[in-house]
């Protein structure tokens, strides 16, 4: 179970940072969604992973599955488009949270920044008071999701 805010951002924040990454994800699947995810990690190792995601925005099932290189490959050829690139980096906000942000695609001219705060429960993410350098919320606006940029090709359309 993924229990989540999003937020958009214009920079990251100054926090201290606990890793970072550089993705690679694509979509087999929209409906449900299924997407593959190819990660190298700051200090040099690489991770494959299978995610079959539910319907939901604050609360979704969510199944990471590890797999290898060559199936990440194998799928990555069914592929319809180019996987998106994110610029990953996750930060301790204290208090036991986590803020995820990237920059997804930012060497394009619909690029955008975004974070995310993933909590134990729905009453601490409802209870939540989002900090000033966190923007405009988008956790319940579909246009927002990163399925939605693999159908549309930019955020914000429904």
């Amino acid at each position: 179970m993924e229990i989540e805010r999003k937020f958009l951002i214009d920079k990251f924040p100054d926090l201290p940072e606990i890793s970072s990454a550089r993705v690679w994800q694509g979509y087999l699947s929209t409906a449900p969604v299924v997407r593959i995810r190819k990660a190298e990690l700051a200090d040099g190792r690489r991770r494959f992973e299978l995610t079959v995601k539910g319907k939901g925005t604050l609360v979704r099932t969510e199944v990471n599955i590890d797999i290898t290189a060559g199936q990440y490959e194998e799928m990555a050829g069914l592929l319809k488009r180019e996987p998106i690139f994110k610029d990953y980096h996750v930060y301790d906000m204290g208090g036991g949270l986590k803020l995820e942000c990237s920059i997804v695609d930012g060497n394009t001219d619909h690029g955008f920044m975004y974070a995310e705060v993933e909590f134990d429960s729905v009453e601490a993410a409802n209870s939540f008071a989002p900090p000033c350098y966190l923007g405009r919320e988008v956790t319940e606006d579909p246009g927002f999701s990163m399925n939605s940029y693999w159908i549309n090709g930019s955020i914000g359309i429904d």
